[in-house]
């Protein structure tokens, strides 16, 4: 063939190849999804546990990029650790050389066969079973990627495509310099976004004669750095976990490829390289050497990383700092570490810090039911802003005390242990806050609106949440048990006005007064005051029963 159909026939060998690769993904994804979450459940901090977990991952999902952004999505919720997510895409690494394994199969006769495979998995996705199905994908991706193997091995063919064959002989003839290939690997791996596609061509190449062995090796070692890119990519926007995760992942493969070719670059011998000769004579195949000396390279490399991912963490740690972190902290007015010496004063600190946190707490509820019976949205991030201070003062309110706690005295700890109550309390308080901001939305999305009935309602229902605040916030001030049967008896009037707002919405949907629509957030209006009560009570008891317990319910 000419060069024209050459080229044309190599760019479909790898968009069939892709196809291919894309496909088996896919099916392996459906069959082996609860799987997979299974096995991420069982992650823990034991770095070849989670090594083994990227291993299996990976060879079920065949995809190295895919494993890596389901970690980063657990990083970001807090799911996982850096410590876990960085052992386990390490594990991916490994666990990815298996299509290259694959791949290199295509060098052995019996492979011509294999492209058959395509016809059965057709056959088979057409069946209504999805079991089935997704095995079907399997295995069609499966012979498409040896179809696509096989087509771009001919358009470098020397003998079925000549001009192709020496035009990509002299362009590597030209770059065969390790840094160069390096180079290339990466790129064409940051482009496809799939070392797999990158092994596939190489093992091609390698094959046909069209580059060395050695070249291969750097095509691939460069490759293992492009398969980064997936990984760096989804953390763009993330918080800070997930960029230092994604950066060690960066700073692992670049060290790897570095040590790696200072390795095999020193003992190359005129066309040739003793490392590569060493893999041939094993193997005697040029294709499965290559496969193997990616799997070589991953594996001791991977596992000799594994000792320091906690240093690196901490490394990174130090090197990306989290600005949100930064920010939340400005929300803390009162309490520090240094004061932990003196456990009167860090206690005295510590409850005028609750107070802080109280304040902007009611200032959230203040915004969300406004925002729930106007439905102006303007105030929306500044809400998330202070619901996001509220959290933060929380988690270093607990902190906080569980250092003071073997510090303190017998009278001192019963303090402490209702002030941990009391924080709780007011975190969930303000998550009551953050809901009737999403309803809001919600709402505002869909053309909603309260009546101005139901804003009477409302307004009779929360003026008495307001003046529960109130008394409930002076009791905790003042360390003063007065006015608590006041607090109880209002909470008690929440619960009856509870049934008789949803009993009066409930009869004008009867008579269409009301729009069906409105019912889920009209409800849950209702329910979210009323619990916001139950807060108020325990913040009101807690000078009385360090539980915050109401008393009076026993």
């Amino acid at each position: 063939m000419d060069l024209l159909t050459s080229i044309i026939t190599l760019l479909v060998g790898i968009a069939v190849f892709i196809v291919g690769m894309n496909l088996m993904s896919s099916g392996l994804k459906k069959s082996t999804g609860k799987g997979v979450k299974r096995l991420f459940k069982k992650t823990q901090n034991n770095p070849m546990a989670g090594l083994g977990i990227g291993v299996a991952t990976t060879a079920l999902v065949q995809s190295s990029s895919t494993t890596s952004i389901m970690v980063i999505g657990f990083i970001a919720t807090g799911i996982m650790t850096i410590y876990q997510g960085v052992s386990i895409i390490l594990g991916a690494y490994i666990g990815t050389t298996i299509t290259g394994l694959i791949a290199s199969l295509s060098s052995f006769p019996i492979s011509k066969y294999f492209v058959l495979l395509a016809v059965l998995g057709v056959i088979m996705m057409f069946i209504k079973k999805d079991k089935i199905k997704n095995i079907g994908e399997i295995v069609t991706g499966l012979g498409l990627l040896f179809f696509g193997l096989s087509t771009m091995s001919r358009s470098v063919s020397a003998s079925e495509a000549p001009e192709m064959y020496e035009v990509v002989t002299n362009i590597f003839n030209a770059t065969n310099f390790p840094l160069l290939l390096l180079l290339f690997g990466t790129i064409f791996t940051a482009l496809v976004q799939s070392s797999s596609a990158t092994a596939g061509i190489a093992i091609v190449m390698v094959g046909s004669g069209a580059i060395n062995l050695e070249s291969g090796f750097y095509l691939m070692l460069g490759a293992g750095i492009g398969s980064v890119v997936p990984t760096l990519i989804a953390s763009i926007g993330g918080n800070a976990n997930v960029k230092r995760t994604a950066a060690i992942c960066l700073f692992v493969r670049v060290v790897t490829c570095v040590l790696a070719t200072c390795i095999i670059w020193p003992f190359k011998h005129g066309d040739g390289n003793y490392v590569s000769d060493l893999f041939f004579n094993i193997f005697n195949n040029n294709e499965l050497a290559l496969a193997m000396f990616v799997v070589t390279y991953n594996v001791i490399f991977m596992l000799a990383f594994v000792p320091f991912i906690k240093p690196l963490e901490r490394l990174f740690t130090k090197l990306i700092k989290d600005k949100d972190a930064e920010k939340k902290k400005h929300a803390l007015k009162y309490i520090d570490d240094n004061l932990l010496s003196s456990p009167s004063l860090a206690i005295m600190q510590a409850k005028r810090e609750i107070e802080n946190m109280a304040l902007l707490a009611k200032e959230n509820l203040d915004i969300g039911f406004n925002m729930m019976m106007t439905l102006d949205l303007s105030r929306a991030q500044e809400l998330t802003d202070r619901e996001d201070s509220i959290d933060y003062i929380n988690n270093a309110l607990t902190q906080y005390f569980i250092k003071l706690s073997p510090k303190v005295d017998i009278d001192e700890e019963r303090v402490v242990g209702g002030y941990f109550h009391v924080i709780n309390d007011i975190e969930r308080i303000g998550d009551h806050a953050a809901n009737f901001k999403d309803m809001a939305i919600k709402m505002s999305e869909n053309d909603l609106a309260f009546s101005e009935t139901a804003h009477e309602e409302f307004h009779k229902m929360y003026s008495l949440i307001l003046e529960m605040y109130d008394m409930a916030m002076l009791i905790f001030n003042n360390n003063k048990a007065f006015d608590v049967k006041r607090i109880h008896d209002i909470e008690a009037e929440t619960d009856i006005l509870e049934e008789q707002l949803n009993s009066a919405h409930y009869n004008r949907l009867k008579s269409n007064e009301c729009h069906v629509e409105l019912s889920p957030f009209y409800t849950s209006l209702v329910s979210e005051l009323e619990r916001i009560g139950d807060h108020l009570t325990n913040i009101g008891y807690s000078f009385v029963n360090p539980t915050g317990d109401d008393p009076l319910d026993k």
